[in-house]
């Protein structure tokens, strides 16, 4: 299997929200990539221009950090859909896309979802996250740094300029170089832009240290909190209903918190996370994983503080 190392770089509305098109947010104007092996080698690259049809002047943070003018895309890139076609083709088959956080392979398909070309990249996407894999490596899990920091901390050869994006996929696959395969293939993500639409297609994966479940759409969120999959509070160890210990509440309308108990292994928190789909619906990413007594302690003192607060707000 090749790693496919993306990088992309995007516009945005220079005139605001109110002149943005909804559907195109981000417009995608430079793409870089690197082919690695299986022995994570570098074994080809690819970079290539894309002439903007939506927003034809450069936002003023995007000209902050990028070096390509609307000349050089005017004259020397080809339409997005050209260069779709020509960058999966060049990807070929057997690979896994490799990003620096999460945004990229979102973006990716939501331009391919205004060209009406979704077929050709299908989702959800399984990626590798290198951002949270050199997280995991060298730092702790909830530290995100930038590609920058993680270029100056592993000392690797600056010889290319940061935010072009084919430098930047260089960057990060050399930063993918120092992480062990043990650490990579046990840590993958998941990109659900295009999400499961049905009962069927719904993804359960088990990790190291806790379950992640993708559940179908739903008309409401009222509708998705009411399914029994997605409010499902097992252990994650033996898979067995835990009785429930702090019932489901939420923080703030998007993310939703429950606690059981196993007889054999102990407390298992249960998080989920409402998504609005493209297309207006939602979805639920739920992840399970077992904790000690004083994560439990933390729980409860934040169901607490929402129930203090929403007392307060009733009188």
């Amino acid at each position: 299997m090749n790693y496919i190392v993306l990088d992309l770089e995007w516009n945005q509305c220079p005139y605001g929200k109110a002149r943005e098109d909804e559907k195109l947010p981000f417009e995608i104007i430079e793409i870089g990539a690197v082919k690695l092996n299986e022995r994570k080698e570098i074994v080809d690259t690819y970079h290539r221009l894309v002439k903007p049809v939506i927003y034809r002047k450069i936002h003023f943070r995007t000209k902050e950090v990028i070096a390509v003018t609307m000349e050089e895309l005017q004259r020397d890139g080809i339409l997005f859909p050209d260069a779709a076609e020509e960058f999966l083709a060049w990807c070929g088959s057997g690979y896994r896309f490799c990003t620096w956080g999460t945004t990229d392979l979102t973006e990716l398909q939501r331009n391919l979802a205004y060209y009406y070309m979704e077929e050709i990249l299908p989702g959800p996407i399984l990626y590798e996250d290198v951002q949270k894999l050199f997280a995991l490596a060298y730092e702790t899990r909830k530290d995100r740094r930038s590609l920058e920091y993680a270029v100056d901390f592993l000392q690797i050869e600056e010889d290319g300029e940061f935010h072009q994006a084919l430098d930047d996929a260089v960057y990060t696959a050399r930063v993918l170089g120092s992480i062990s395969d043990e650490i990579i293939h046990e840590n993958y993500s998941i990109d659900c832009f295009q999400n499961p639409k049905s009962r069927k297609e719904e993804i359960r994966i088990r990790y190291g240290t806790y379950e992640k479940f993708i559940s179908r759409e739903f008309a409401t969120k009222e509708l998705l909190m009411e399914d029994r999959e997605v409010t499902a509070v097992r252990c994650f160890s033996c898979l067995r209903n835990a009785r429930r210990k702090i019932g489901w509440f939420s923080d703030n309308g998007r993310n939703y918190f429950a606690v059981g108990c196993c007889q054999d292994h102990g407390y298992v928190k249960c998080k989920v996370r409402i998504r609005k789909a493209a297309d207006g619906k939602f979805f639920a990413i739920k992840t399970t994983k077992l904790i000690g007594e004083a994560e439990l302690e933390k729980i409860k003192d934040k169901q607490a503080s929402i129930r203090g607060r929403r007392q307060k707000k009733g009188k």
